[in-house]
C-alpha cells in the first residue's frame, strides 16, 4: 500500500470496514511486491486493524445474552459463550 494513499483512523472504523481493509492488506502483502519499508508499516497497521476487530467482537459478544426463564417463572439474562 502506497504511502500517499489516506487511510481512514482505524478507532473509527466499523468491524466490516476494518476487515475489509485487513483482507486487502494481507493480498496485497501476499503478492510479495513493493519496498520492505511499505511491507513493514502495512503489517504493523494490519495489527492494530486485527486488534481493532478482535475487539469490535469482544464487545459485540458482551452485549449477547441469554433469557432464562427459571422454575419459578423467574425470567433473568445471562452471558453465553460463543467459542
Amino acid at each position: 500500500m502506497s504511502e500517499t494513499k489516506k487511510r481512514k483512523d482505524i478507532s473509527t472504523m466499523s468491524f466490516e470496514e476494518a476487515l475489509a481493509e485487513l483482507q486487502s492488506m494481507v493480498k496485497e502483502l501476499e503478492k510479495g511486491e513493493g519496498k520492505l519499508d511499505e511491507a513493514v508499516d502495512t503489517y504493523k497497521r494490519g495489527i492494530a486493524l486485527k486488534e481493532h476487530c478482535e475487539r469490535k467482537l469482544r464487545d459485540a459478544q458482551e452485549r449477547i445474552a441469554k433469557i432464562v426463564i427459571a422454575p419459578d417463572g423467574a425470567v433473568t439474562a445471562e452471558a453465553i459463550e460463543l467459542d
